[in-house]
């Protein structure tokens, strides 16, 4: 990267960048950026995009202009400058938008490298076994070998060989260079071979001892393979940006205006209105929204009253009740009510799109992490070349013919192919992330083990992630019946409650069962759970043995039941309805208006609300639960406190988190009271709650840790927890919440189980001690056989055994990955 400037910048590019194959070609393309006068450049290579901050007039042809001397292809995406206007207040942005990120090109170029892929392994299973199976030579084979692997080692291979004299141009190396090596130097050979034994008559009854058409075919065919899959995943990292994108309205009704600038109305008291883009949308204008339809943009509630979905991008279940003058996010959906919602914030300046930057931001910032086989290529190839030509040059000031100087040159560059290096991540993957899809766990490439490795501390999301992320009824309380709320793991059991909260409850459930707020079907799904032998808390000795005689004769599934009528639901407040006992003819009971809801709203309805139940709502939510009062014949009568409760395998999973040598955090946008009830339950230290944490805040608190010296591990669910999971050193997302949390993470929890997040860091670790390990073994051959080739006492033959080897070695130490749990 660049010198940071100090300048105020005064544009900003995006630049699709095609043709980077690992962290050398990144490194190249920000040098040559950097030496622009006034440019800031940062590469990411998952993205294939080159982000740059301009503090001087620089032409976007120019930028493109570096890039393309660098050796890679580069296209405009986005251009913001700004301009000077003396009449105007601030600043003017110019936006010229080219192609996406997701580019044609780059679809192409995996339809490319599939073709080639399909190619060579159909013109290499042949060639493998006409050369390593001698019953299946014929006369003249050899040829049939050296046609059908030629096509292989040049067009298929083609990829290598332009990255390689990329490379070669700028002065570097990478694997590219040494797959590109290996290939030429085994085919090379094999040919030379092929044609001097031919015209020497040692040929023609089958394959000779010393051709490697093989080598040569399989290492350019497996390593299309990686290559193919690595595009793959690649591409998949921009699909954060698109899910986020996604989230958002389409269309909006926007409402026409008076001169006045007040909503026009209809003779029937609609609203005169029009489908508009989004796009369309100003800061100012007025649009409605409609129950069950998704806020346009950010803006302020004018008229109407509703529940809102924040879930989304806030990762909360509670919905959050809206009235005139507050505010509603972009993104959110809308839950019951008409609303009447003014512009304030559009395009880009929205919360949505904010978070969408900051996953954006994140992911260019977070360096790719150079692959270790390149580090060591960098070294490795010009110390093989060197050695190849010394043995060369040895040979022949010894004395030796020129054929025996070649061959022990060639045995060398032999001996250096990377034909175990090449399987020794690859295979190592491939069997790492088959086993981790057994467990529930879907790793996105080499580039996450590695911070693995290094992880110390693990921040996780409360809500959806270490609890269920739907609200459960916790406590029925019955006024006048003892203390006020109890303890916060305190468990709802319908078989325990008395008859008097059960009563509350099914009553509760009935008028809410009417209801689509996610409170309120949690209320109704308690209350349906609650058996029907509950005798009525008020109804006298021989109206409940009426009831009971009654009851014999009824079916099971109608024995209590009750009915509502006249429901009303009162958003912001609460709901009442009129409810009765089902059984025609049973003449106790009676109805009964029952309204569930907040204590002030119910005090506004003329109801009286006790002290003790006042008390009793305070306390449920000091610890961050939620609780709604029950009130009928005009007095309250019970509290019903509910809670998101942790997942009954969260508390083992945080265990073997801790037990991994991770920190664990719990981070979340709720209050302090609902963090510490959730902390306590899975066993994290209070002091490492971070409670009350904004949406756009969240990434901004895994970097704090980060600059503390932290390694940072991110597990969640939500588009809040997009940009933090992009930030942290590693981001860990469960299968079972948004897309965007998912496709920002770098591995995906499929079960949506908070275990998963261990059973990844074990196998993520095990997998990365895998590859070090096969790295190992490859090199290890190679070095210990170098010597032996430039000695001539390794010819050719023995080198490519060696090879094979060396392979076998690696594909086995990979496949004990399969027994990693």
């Amino acid at each position: 990267m660049s010198t940071p400037t100090t300048e105020r910048p005064v544009g900003e590019v995006e630049l699709a960048v095609s043709g980077m194959t690992c962290a050398s070609c990144v490194a190249r393309v920000e040098r040559k950026l950097g030496k622009i006068p006034g440019v800031l450049a940062t590469v990411n290579l998952p993205l294939e995009s080159a982000h740059v901050v301009l503090s001087a007039d620089v032409a976007d042809t120019d930028l493109v202009a570096a890039v393309e001397a660098a050796g890679y292809g580069a296209t405009v995406t986005r251009s913001r400058r700004s301009v000077a206007d003396a009449t105007a207040q601030g600043e003017v942005t110019a936006e010229a938008t080219g192609p996406a990120s997701d580019t044609e090109d780059t679809a192409d170029r995996g339809a490319d490298l599939l073709r080639r892929l399909r190619v060579a392994s159909v013109l290499s299973v042949p060639v493998v076994a006409l050369s390593m199976i001698p019953v299946l030579a014929f006369p003249n084979s050899e040829w049939v070998v050296a046609a059908l692997a030629l096509p292989v080692v040049t067009w298929a291979a083609w990829p290598f060989h332009t990255a390689a004299v990329r490379a070669a141009r700028h002065g570097t190396s990478t694997m590219d260079t040494l797959v590109s090596l290996g290939v030429v130097a085994a085919t090379l050979w094999s040919l030379w071979v092929l044609v001097a034994e031919t015209l020497g008559g040692r040929l023609g009854m089958g394959m000779g001892p010393a051709l490697y058409f093989e080598v040569g075919a399989v290492v350019t065919t497996f390593l299309l393979a990686g290559r193919y899959t690595e595009h793959r995943s690649r591409r998949r990292a921009g699909d954060a940006l698109r899910a986020l994108l996604a989230l958002g309205a389409k269309d909006a009704e926007r409402v026409a205006l008076s001169p006045e600038g007040e909503p026009l109305r209809l003779p029937d008291g609609g609203w005169v209105t029009s489908a508009v883009p989004v796009a369309a949308l100003l800061a100012g204008d007025v649009f409605t929204v409609r129950p069950g339809a998704t806020v346009a943009t950010d803006g302020v509630v004018v008229e109407g009253t509703s529940a809102v979905d924040t879930s989304l991008v806030t990762g909360e279940p509670v919905p959050v009740d809206v009235a005139p003058g507050d505010g509603v996010t972009g993104g959110t959906v809308n839950t019951s009510g008409h609303l009447l919602v003014r512009a304030t914030r559009v395009g880009e300046d929205t919360m949505l799109a904010r978070i969408g930057r900051l996953v954006a931001a994140a992911q260019t910032g977070k360096a790719p992490v150079a692959r270790l086989a390149d580090r060591i290529s960098a070294v490795f190839v010009p110390v093989v070349l060197v050695l190849a030509v010394l043995t060369l040059a040895g040979w022949l000031v010894a004395g030796a013919g020129a054929d025996d100087a070649f061959t022990a040159a060639v045995a060398v560059l032999i001996i250096a192919c990377p034909c175990a290096l090449g399987l020794a991540t690859p295979t190592a993957i491939l069997v790492g992330t088959g086993r981790g899809a057994q467990l529930g766990v879907l790793i996105r490439g080499p580039e996450v083990l590695e911070s693995t490795r290094r992880v110390d501390t693990v921040v996780l999301d409360k809500t959806g992630t270490v609890t269920e992320g739907r609200m459960r009824v916790e406590r029925v309380l019955v006024a006048g019946a003892g203390d006020a709320v109890a303890d916060a793991d305190a468990d709802a059991d319908a078989e325990g409650l008395s008859d008097a909260e059960a009563e509350a409850l099914r009553y509760a459930g009935a008028v809410e069962s009417l209801s689509e707020h996610p409170i309120a079907r949690a209320i109704a799904a308690a209350a349906a759970e609650v058996r029907f032998d509950h005798a009525d808390a008020h109804q006298s000795d021989a109206e409940t043995e009426h009831n009971r005689v009654l009851d014999r004769d009824l079916a099971e599934e109608t024995r209590g039941a009750l009915e509502v009528s006249g429901f009303v639901a009162h958003p912001g407040g609460g709901v009442e309805g009129v409810v009765r006992r089902a059984h025609v003819g049973l003449p106790v009971g009676g109805t009964r208006r029952v309204l569930v809801g907040r204590p002030a709203w119910l005090a506004e309805r003329g109801v009286t609300v006790p002290a003790e139940v006042r008390s009793a709502v305070g306390q449920a939510e000091e610890t961050g639960a939620t609780a709604v009062v029950v009130a009928w014949d005009g007095t309250a009568r019970a509290v019903i406190t509910l809670r998101d409760p942790a997942k009954p395998t969260s508390r083992q999973a945080v265990e073997e988190l801790k037990a991994l040598g991770l920190r664990p955090y719990l981070l979340t946008g709720d209050n302090e009271g609902a963090a510490r009830v959730a902390a306590r339950a899975v066993g994290i230290a209070e002091e490492d709650v971070l409670a009350r944490v904004l949406p756009e805040d969240k990434a901004a608190r895994v970097a704090a840790l980060q600059r503390e010296g932290r390694t940072v591990a991110m597990v969640g669910d939500g588009v809040n927890d997009a940009a933090a999971l992009a930030t942290a050193d590693l981001g860990l997302a469960m299968g079972t919440g948004t897309d965007a949390a998912i496709e920002a993470g770098d591995i995906t929890l499929v079960r949506g189980d908070l275990r998963a997040a261990a059973s990844a860091v074990r196998l993520s670790r095990k997998t990365l001690r895998i590859i070090k390990q096969n790295l190992f073994w490859a090199f290890a051959y190679n070095v210990a056989a170098i010597p032996l080739a430039a000695a001539g006492l390794l010819n050719p033959m023995l080198a490519g055994a060696a090879m094979a080897l060396s392979s076998v070695l690696v594909v086995s130490n990979s496949l004990r990955l399969r027994r990693a749990g």
